[in-house]
């Protein structure tokens, strides 16, 4: 990955998430942690 790519995907996932906090009251940010943290959890559990 070249840096200009890095810094557009980059840019793409901030402005992703300046929008849903903005819009959304970052309601799909917090959907995604927290389905996150459960895989993460049952990731653990398979261990």
């Amino acid at each position: 990955m070249t840096n200009r790519l890095a810094i557009i995907v980059f840019a793409l996932i901030l402005a992703a998430l300046l929008a849903d906090g903005l819009l959304n009251d970052a309601a799909a940010t917090l959907f995604l942690l927290k389905k996150f943290a459960a895989l993460t959890e049952w990731m653990a559990f398979w261990r």
